[in-house]
């Protein structure tokens, strides 16, 4: 047991942050968050050892092989896995989703259907629109991907709708853990139950759709205990939770993942001695989903951003965990994201306790902030939100406008696209204080920003 104080030492923690100390008032960390200076500092002390893995006899090859292997096991560990062979990484949470899409491919049946939702990231909607409208039909096979609804007035899903769309046909729920436009957290494990009981057979017997959870945003400030929830499938991105490395992950039950087929092929996924011209056998987990040269310093940092959430959360003077290879406690974990839940919603408290009598703006999502992640997206009447987020940026506050990816929800709001603050462990009242008082004064003054935003909303978050 974790015996220290139950809230954050904010102040202690951002001293860790270079862009911090740098005066920054970052409020865009659900498209990305920043990174600590251990993490940066960890990247170029691992580099002049650097060496492949599971690729030679040398000292730096065993090491760097130790190290790359145990990032499996505290990414295993942080998630509440049974082991690392419940993971495979990718370079984002976009890239686990195709992983799926493409390893499930083969096995899809005519009439078979896939169910999300209007409230997804691009990343969780379009494999599945490709894979419906473009892959299958070429190969003379039919499948439907139906989409469920949610409340316009609040951004929750409307569960009557997904127990509807559900059916024995359906090989698999695709839904995300909370939006990253209204901020809604969605009831997993009912989803979960309302899957599982659908009566789908899947090839090996077992009854139930697998159901998968987009964590891009409900893992980086939310206790996630994956074999509790009971997901088939759950993915995140390292970007949101302090490492910008390129690595992404993708958790799968280990009966799942050691059936399905492999998405990359050649390198790590086969045992070399086992490959001959008519026969190839695959490697045993994770490495069966690991081909070629991974991204192998991306994925060792990207684990210790992990350990250092944790030493954060917990004890933001001393490294308890970072670069220790202690074993990660499940009680840690709850403790540390417990108190990191905590303080973001207070941040998103105080936001949206504050915002809502800015005249003429409308909050989408739940204004309960336990009902939501920490962020809050917004439109005012008659402004642009591109103009909104561009005066914000004048006045040193970094925001977001646009889709934020969430295409299909904009769209069934009829939006061109929202303006999102979005909040992390490092953020303090006084930067939301800061920024909803330079977004009042804005709104109040009708002030423009001196230059126009050439970013609509194209890129991904």
């Amino acid at each position: 047991m974790i015996e220290t104080d139950c809230k954050l030492d904010v102040a202690a923690i951002r001293k860790h942050f270079p862009s911090i100390a740098k005066g920054r008032i970052v409020t865009n960390n659900a498209a990305s968050t920043q990174p600590p200076r251990k993490l940066a500092e960890l990247y170029r002390q691992l580099a002049p050892d650097y060496e492949n893995v599971h690729r030679g006899q040398s000292s730096a090859s065993k090491n760097m092989t130790h190290l790359f292997e145990e990032a499996y096991d505290t990414i295993a560990a942080f998630l509440g896995a049974r082991s690392a062979s419940n993971i495979a990484l990718y370079r984002n949470a976009t890239e686990a989703h195709n992983a799926v899409m493409y390893s499930l491919m083969t096995e899809f049946r005519d009439g078979d259907n896939i169910v999300t939702t209007m409230m997804e990231h691009n990343s969780n909607y379009v494999p599945w629109y490709g894979l419906a409208r473009e892959i299958l039909p070429n190969f003379g096979r039919e499948i439907e991907v139906r989409v469920v609804d949610f409340d316009p007035r609040d951004g929750t899903l409307d569960m009557d709708d997904l127990a509807a769309q559900i059916d024995e046909r359906t090989k698999l729920v695709a839904v995300t853990g909370a939006s990253n436009f209204f901020g809604t957290k969605n009831p997993i494990k009912k989803i979960v139950e309302i899957g599982h009981a659908s009566g789908y057979v899947q090839p090996d017997g077992q009854e139930g759709s697998y159901v998968l959870i987009d964590g891009a945003q409900l893992v980086p400030s939310t206790y996630v205990d994956v074999q509790d929830l009971d997901v088939d499938f759950l993915s995140f991105s390292f970007h949101k939770v302090l490492a910008p490395f390129g690595v992404g992950v993708l958790y799968g039950k280990y009966n799942v993942l050691e059936r399905m087929k492999p998405f990359l092929y050649g390198g790590d996924m086969v045992t070399s001695e086992e490959v001959a011209v008519d026969s190839v056998e695959y490697n045993y987990l994770p490495w069966k989903f690991s081909a070629g040269t991974p991204n192998i310093l991306g994925a060792i940092a990207s684990a210790q951003a992990l350990r250092i959430l944790l030493d954060l959360a917990l004890s933001p003077e001393e490294d308890l965990y970072f670069m220790t290879g202690k074993p990660i406690e499940r009680e840690a974990v709850r403790e540390a994201m417990t108190r990191i839940t905590a303080h973001t919603r207070s941040l998103s408290e105080r936001a949206l306790e504050r915002i809502k009598d800015i005249p003429g703006i409308e909050i989408y999502g739940p204004l309960d902030a336990k009902k939501r992640t920490s962020l809050v997206a917004f439109n005012v009447e008659d402004r642009s939100p591109f103009d909104l987020a561009d005066a914000l940026n004048e006045f040193g506050v970094e925001s977001r406008a646009g889709c934020h990816c969430a295409s299909l929800a904009h769209r069934a709001l009829m939006l061109e696209g929202s303006c999102r603050l979005s909040f992390y462990l490092y953020n303090t009242l006084d930067e939301v204080d800061t920024a909803i008082d330079v977004l009042a004064k804005i709104v109040h003054e009708k002030i423009f920003a001196a230059t126009e935003s050439t970013d609509r909303g194209l890129a991904t978050s």
